[in-house]
């Protein structure tokens, strides 16, 4: 039996093994229906590698292993995270876990993840694995005890290198996926002891030439690097590491020799090597692990001095950048600490109570600068030469945010002298920067953004067709093209390297902002911001477009930032503020969960800064009434025209920042973490573990944030008393709208006209007596005839769905009760219950009125020279709904539609039982063409005989007329013959009911 499965299994593993990347890949999708990856997981083939790691037979075993690394591990996932581990924020990743589950913790934002999952284990726990499966691979794996038993078969049974290889690979996957699992891959019971035990010994005998027999008592680099991936998870798991596994021996062991003289292959030497810089560097990311440094102090200096030999070294090796960036990482991180020491001296000391205590110093970190500065140096030589370049890999990035660290910690040390570090800079600034500024390989790289931007090239994002949901991958499997954000000849991470660098400077030395500045002119970066901000589609969220549109928007945050300081000293900004405020609305609406701080930050900043408003001083509001005189013919008062509006909204930035701070804020506990990361606050930083990115911080509709919520509180509020301060946010509200759609109608192309239309009725929906505020009556006016523009109105459509409403009819009739109950004639008011019963919208928008609110149109008396549209949106083309025709001559006839209570509706009316009565399409049915007949011959007989000829001589819509339309002076041939021909059976036959 045992030989049957292993000849099965052998055969299938061999065949899945090397398909899988294909299947990944979608390379099977013309030849089979449907997903190759989700049929065999249909098929319980999951399970089946599962329960075939419980046999007996090494050969199965194996087997299994190989086809479970196949089906869980993209190969390309982890060259990827490897490759950007040095870029700024590069540890940071994005858990590799499905989203959604996410949607069950909505509002729970500030607990801890680790309270979540214990909040979850027991209803997981009762589920079984299939089901689990069903929605997460991984999860549903960790139900069948799948941890101890890769244990046992590490620690007893010994398989061979592959094996150990694919269980370990298999482990790295398991603890990328969340915390939760991290954390049982580190306490399953001997897991951890047996892989640094048997895989990361301190003392090994040499391997000869040749294939290794066995892995156990051999140093292992994936081994180290599981535990990285594991410290990465948390701080708490880092220093479980660190402490309970005596580590930091580990580290010492291979660190303290250089890689070439390790007794290992050279390929494994220097990964080994380069693992252990990234573990201490995550280690160091929270704190941990600084004592180290007074040990291996004479160990860094030694591999820091050789740098610059092995940069000469032609060709460049790959692992060997690798090693020297990994390096240079944890000296940042290492630099940080002492930051952080400095920062625990001055602050409050119960913050920092559960924290680990640095004992790295300023003293001694302050001599590392003098020996990454000339390395700098050296790889910019390279810059004119793109093949040279490329080959140097995250070396010149990791240059960059050391220094970015550096002159960060220098600054903040309260014993030192501050001309020391600002001439310095000013050094660095001469020497270094500027010439690197006026370079031209630097404008190439500007150039290129565009060409690797994901944002641009969406398309460069589309998941791979055989992307399960249940199985999260970055799906990179074949390596990134050259021209991606990942790829080799990509500027992402040295100009976001470079900026940071930047920004640090302009934040200490404010004289040299001017200066650094200049880079913002740069012709390569303006064309990439005008694409960015471009009415397009952007990349859907999928696991890999979050990875790399996180890194994006950090070099734009970064640049944004920068045109913040120097617009803070500079009275007039060189490049153009319009394209760079665009730039940080879109951005904020962009922001994926991990970035709260840089939400927060924009918010503060460029976003609500009159400087980046140039429109304000430049003859904006003047313009704005120019173009409505011209559009609407309107010359009424200037002081209540839409150039007043904006000029007011300009005076009261402060207010409306407030504003949107108090309703677009992040929770404080995502703000908080958020913050520790990007400030580098080590004490603070609990996870190197993003948030799952189910969604984008802030909604599409965000400057509407604010108003919907006042809307819902109104809602949920019993006693119909009004949220505090209810005027003071719907005017800043408004305010902000008006600005954007007069001056950055592109920050609202997302927002559909009738999600806008939507909005703008919350605001008569809040209470009963907001809208009669002048300054809110001016405000919607205004926004009411930018929505209702010739070249906006064709795209208001309601009849599609509309993001966070759930159907615009159900509004609609709230609105309609409302306007019926507290409008008392509100002409606006009225103008808004108007613009929805335009012909082309649903009829159910005009039933509702005349049969459930027919008492409402004795107060729609809004003149016809207000309505904001054209007559003619309501008139045609002909109404063909019978029942709502019957319901107009209903309101008609009885006198609930009259011209003095509703000049408008009266018309509309009027236009369309005249257009029914006197149709004669002989496609009409029986029914149609009987209530036609009753309609006209009611008409002949009406007593009233204004209405009687307004009905029987309609003409033709005319909003200058009092009437609303024109009349026949004498009806055409065919009417008046119709009419007769009707009217001479009234005497004979009578008049049926309607």
């Amino acid at each position: 039996m045992s030989g049957q499965r292993f000849c099965i299994l052998s055969a299938s593993s061999a065949r899945f093994y090397p398909s899988a990347p294909k299947a990944q890949a979608g390379e099977f999708g013309e030849q089979l229906v449907g997903s190759v990856l989700q049929l065999l997981l249909d098929a319980g083939f999951l399970f089946l590698l599962r329960f075939s790691l419980d046999d007996r037979v090494d050969g199965v075993i194996a087997a299994a292993v190989r086809a479970l690394r196949a089906l869980l591990v993209a190969p390309g996932d982890e060259e990827l995270l490897d490759s950007t581990f040095s870029w700024y924020h590069g540890a940071l990743v994005f858990p590799l876990m499905p989203s959604w589950e996410d949607k069950e913790d909505e509002g729970e934002d500030e607990e801890p993840p680790g309270e979540k999952a214990k909040k979850k284990m027991p209803e997981e726990g009762h589920r079984p694995p299939p089901d689990l499966a069903r929605y997460d691979v991984i999860k549903g794996l960790l139900a069948t005890n799948l941890l101890p038993r890769l244990r046992y078969v590490l620690e007893v049974t010994c398989p061979g290198p592959t094996v150990v290889l694919d269980i370990v690979a298999v482990l790295i996957r398991l603890a990328r996926h969340s915390l939760e699992s991290a954390t049982r891959v580190l306490e399953c019971p001997r897991l951890i002891e047996t892989i640094v035990r048997e895989f990361l010994p301190t003392c090994w005998a040499p391997i000869e030439g040749g294939p290794t027999p066995s892995l156990h008592k051999v140093p292992c680099a994936a081994a180290m690097k599981l535990l990285r991936v594991l410290a990465s998870a948390g701080r708490n798991i880092a220093a479980r590491l660190l402490n309970s596994f005596d580590l930091r021996s580990h580290l010492c062991r291979f660190i303290a020799e250089a890689p070439q003289e390790l007794p290992l292959p050279p390929e494994e030497a220097e990964t080994l090597c380069t693992e252990a810089f990234r573990l201490w560097a995550v280690a160091a990311s929270y704190g941990h692990g600084s004592e180290l440094y007074r040990e291996l102090y004479p160990v860094l200096m030694r591999a820091l001095q050789a740098v610059p030999m092995e940069l000469s070294n032609h060709p460049l090796q790959p692992l060997s950048m690798q090693r020297i960036a990994s390096l240079l990482t944890l000296l940042t991180q290492l630099t940080l600490a002492a930051s952080n020491t400095c920062n625990e001296s001055t602050s409050d000391p119960g913050v920092y109570l559960s924290a680990p205590t640095s004992s790295v110093t300023w003293t001694q970190v302050s001599g590392l600068q003098p020996l990454v500065e000339p390395c700098l140096k050296q790889v910019l030589k390279l810059l004119p030469r793109p093949e040279m370049w490329s080959a140097l890999g995250p070396v010149p990035t990791a240059c960059l945010l050391f220094l970015n660290a550096y002159y960060q910690t220098w600054s903040q040390q309260p014993s030192l002298c501050p001309e020391d570090w600002l001439q310095d800079m000013e050094r660095l600034l001469e020497d270094l920067l500027l010439p690197l500024i006026s370079q031209p390989p630097l404008s190439r790289l500007w150039d290129s953004l565009r060409h690797c931007s994901p944002l641009c090239n969406p398309l460069s994002c589309t998941p791979a067709p055989e992307a399960l949901s249940s199985l999260v991958s970055l799906r990179c499997t074949g390596g990134c093209p050259s021209l991606s954000l990942a790829g080799s000849a990509s500027p992402f991470p040295f100009l976001t390297a470079l900026l940071s660098l930047f920004n640090t400077l302009a934040r200490i030395h404010k004289g040299i902002c001017g200066q650094l500045a200049a880079v913002l002119a740069a012709p390569g970066l303006q064309n990439y911001f005008l694409q960015c901000v471009a009415p397009g589609t952007a990349p859907h969220l999928t696991p890999f477009s979050a990875w790399a549109l996180r890194h994006e928007y950090h070099l734009q945050y970064l640049v944004l930032s920068l045109a913040q300081k120097a617009a803070a000293f500079q009275p007039v900004l060189t490049t153009n503020t319009a394209l760079l405020h665009a730039m940080a609305l879109a951005l904020l609406s962009r922001l994926l969960p991990g970035s709260e701080y840089l939400a927060q930050e924009l918010l503060l900043s460029c976003v609500f800064r009159l400087e980046f408003l140039p429109e304000y001083a430049s003859g904006g509001p003047e313009a704005a009434d120019f173009s409505d005189r011209l559009s609407l013919g309107s010359s009424g008062d200037p002081q209540c025209g839409r150039g007043a509006l904006l000029v007011q909204a300009c005076q009261d930035l402060p207010s409306i920042r407030s504003c949107y701070l108090i309703h677009c804020s992040p929770a404080r506990a995502s703000l908080l973490a958020s913050q520790a990361l990007h400030r580098g606050d080590l004490q603070q930083v609990s996870t190197l573990l993003l948030p799952v990115p189910k969604e984008t911080l802030l909604p599409t509709d965000w400057p509407f944030l604010p108003l919907i919520q006042l809307y819902h509180q109104a809602s949920d509020t019993p006693s119909g008393v009004p949220p505090v301060d209810t005027l003071g946010t719907a005017i800043r509200v408004l305010q902000w709208v008006l600005v954007l759609e007069s001056w950055r109608p592109g920050a609202l192309w997302t927002v559909p006209p009738a999600a806008r239309l939507a909005r703008l009725m919350c605001v008569f929906l809040v209470d009963s007596e907001l809208f009669r505020e002048i300054p809110v009556q001016r405000l919607v006016a205004a926004l009411l005839a930018r929505l209702c523009q010739p070249q906006v109105l064709p795209s208001l459509n309601l009849d599609c769905p509309l993001p966070g409403l759930t159907s615009f009819p159900d509004l609609y009739a709230s609105f309609l009760e409302h306007f019926e109950a507290v409008s008392f004639g509100d002409h606006l008011f009225g103008a808004l219950v108007l613009l929805p019963l335009q012909r082309r919208f649903s009829v159910t928008l005009r039933l509702a009125l005349f049969g459930e609110h027919v008492g409402a149109l004795r107060a729609l008396g809004l003149p016809l020279n207000q309505l904001p549209v054209s007559l003619e949106c309501y008139t045609g083309p002909p109404e063909d709904n019978l029942a709502l025709l019957q319901l107009y001559f209903r309101t008609l006839v009885t006198g609930a539609l009259r011209p003095h209570w509703c000049p408008v509706l009266y018309a509309v009316a009027v236009a369309h039982v005249n257009s029914f009565i006197f149709s004669q399409d002989p496609k009409s049915s029986d029914k149609v063409k009987a209530v036609q007949r009753s309609m006209l011959q009611r008409t002949w007989l009406l007593a009233d005989e204004c209405l009687r000829q307004h009905l029987l001589h309609y003409k033709l819509p005319s909003s200058s007329l009092p009437e609303g339309f024109e009349l026949y002076s004498q009806l055409p041939p065919l009417r008046q013959q119709h009419l007769q021909r009707m009217a001479s059976g009234v005497l004979q036959n009578g008049v049926s009911e309607t």
